[in-house]
């Protein structure tokens, strides 16, 4: 790490100042002379397209990838960090999109990993406690990481990173699994923090109307490069998704980027998600009864009972902690109910027996594709072809022609964009590695596909290719059963909202019938008039 004495001759240098930042891979230019300054006392907004090249700018500045070209450049002086570590002893901290939280140990325990000298757990818990006051981020720092909720676990990533009190803070998508007030209060808690205390914050989001709220100044990267750079005063929500693909983007997919909610229509809300009047004569699709799940002496859920109709998308929406990770890992499989039965074409399945809801026709996009969607050091044509084995295998072994041949085919028909199919495949960006997720899931043609949080941290243009495919998957005759706590999502592709809170079903609404106070309400589990 170096730290010269050099600086630069202006007044009041910026926190954070990046030129002409190169970097190659190959043929594939991820940086190409980008350069980014970032005051004291600002929020700064970076916005782009999975793939754009902001995770490596910003593995970069971390000191996690070594550039080829350009400067950094922390409060005038020309700097150098080769860890992240080294970023951190030069004040700058960075709250990662994906969780790295040992899943055995508790919250406090993860908070004071890489700390040195004697270990105080008094301490350690009182200082996650008063961080957790300060941002408004309340956690038992005695509680078991693995017992908690994808939000709680975010939580516990932003007090592991302000506890080392940085100067420079970069938060890559830190609300994607907060709820609306959560998310709301943080920004406000931020506000304040970096005009009380003269901080700079870079905020990487896919959430349009959050750039434009939250920050004062916004740079947009395409392809590598800077391509729009404004005062977000000066800009708007539907400017900075034209930036961010280099095209007008759907009216659909930009409303639920941008936060945006049909009005209000009054509707009375049923109390179970049966299948609609008109296809309620056949057997749905998909059904649930009376399901319960417990782990570890907790119940999360509690009678749980849900019907999707083929053709349909039946948006399951509630604040995270509800019930939503048992409901994914149960229709993936990974855990058996206490009780309840799981029934595909009218047909009852064992969730618990290994491969039983695959062959029951059942796909599934879970929550979090890097735990159990993908495999993120083998190939993309592994990854591709994981569920479809029987069709690329030769007498013993798997044909590597039949599975590079399935693997082109399916990466020209889900836009799949890669420097080569025998890469692994955690070198894709995210938008990226959900598409092999979805193409893998669809090439088995099943007959119910089940989309948990399918564009977490996925861009406007990426959030417009999801959104297509479920619908094209609805519309020959899948029944989608979309799992979401973005209530734009719910709105802009469901034709029957049902609400979870504590593990049950609280009632359903059509999209015509739903706003965001009736939903609102049956979250906090009273009745919608």
């Amino acid at each position: 790490m170096t730290d010269p004495s050099h600086t630069e001759p202006a007044a009041r240098a910026p926190a954070l100042r990046l030129r002409g930042i190169g970097k190659t891979y190959g043929k594939v230019v991820a940086c190409d002379a980008v350069d980014l300054t970032v005051e004291r006392g600002e929020i700064h907004g970076l916005l782009g397209e999975n793939g754009a090249g902001k995770s490596t700018l910003m593995k970069i500045l971390l000191g996690l990838v070594r550039r080829d070209a350009g400067t950094i450049h922390r409060d005038g002086r020309p700097v150098e960090a080769g860890s992240p570590q080294e970023a951190m002893a030069l004040g700058i901290g960075m709250v990662h999109q994906h969780f790295s939280l040992v899943e055995p140990l508790t919250v406090w325990e993860n908070v004071i990993l890489g700390d040195t000298g004697r270990i105080d757990r008094a301490r350690a818990c009182a200082e996650v406690e008063e961080v957790g006051r300060r941002y408004g981020l309340p956690i038992d720092p005695r509680a078991p990481v693995s017992r908690l909720s994808a939000g709680e676990r975010q939580r516990v990533e932003l007090i592991k990173c302000l506890r080392r009190d940085p100067s420079v803070l970069v938060l890559d998508e830190p609300t994607s699994v907060l709820t609306q007030a959560e998310s709301a209060e943080l920004f406000g808690v931020l506000r304040e923090v970096v005009r009380g205390e003269d901080r700079a914050v870079v905020l990487i989001s896919h959430k349009l109307a959050e750039i434009t709220a939250a920050t004062d100044r916004v740079t947009v990267l395409r392809r590598g490069r800077v391509v729009f750079h404004s005062e977000t005063a000066a800009t708007s929500p539907q400017e900075l998704a034209r930036q961010m693909v280099g095209r007008d983007v759907s009216l659909r997919a930009e409303a639920a980027a941008l936060g945006m909610l049909p009005v209000e229509r009054r509707g009375k809300p049923s109390s179970r998600a049966q299948a609609p009047e008109e296809t309620a004569a056949e057997e749905p699709a998909l059904r649930l009864a009376d399901v319960v799940v417990r782990s570890e002496g907790v119940t999360l859920l509690d009678g749980f009972g849900l019907d999707v109709a083929a053709g349909e998308i039946l948006g399951l929406y509630g604040v995270e902690g509800n019930g939503q990770a048992a409901l994914g890992d149960l229709l993936s499989g990974l855990i058996e109910p206490v009780s309840g039965t799981v029934e595909i074409g009218g047909v009852q399945v064992d969730p618990a027996k290994p491969g039983a809801l695959h062959r029951a026709g059942l796909g599934i996009v879970p929550e979090d594709r890097h735990a159990s969607g993908i495999v993120l050091d083998m190939s993309v044509t592994d990854n591709l072809v994981m569920k479809s084995l029987g069709a690329v295998s030769g007498r013993l072994l798997v044909d590597r022609r039949k599975a590079n041949e399935v693997a082109r085919r399916l990466a020209a028909e889900f836009n799949i964009v890669t420097s080569s199919l025998d890469a692994p495949v955690r070198s894709l960006s995210g938008g990226n590695q959900q598409r092999v997720v979805l193409a893998r899931e669809m090439s088995a043609s099943p007959s119910v596909l089940v989309a948990a949080q399918p564009t977490h941290g996925l861009d406007v243009g990426a959030i417009e290719d999801m959104y297509l495919r479920l619908r094209k998957a609805a519309s020959g005759g899948v029944a989608v059963l979309l799992i979401s706590t973005e209530l734009e999502e719910v709105m802009a592709l469901a034709s029957r909202i049902a609400v979870i809170s504590r593990g049950r079903i609280a009632g359903v609404l059509s999209t015509g019938e739903a706003s965001a106070e009736r939903l609102g309400m049956l979250v906090g589990g009273e009745a919608a008039a």
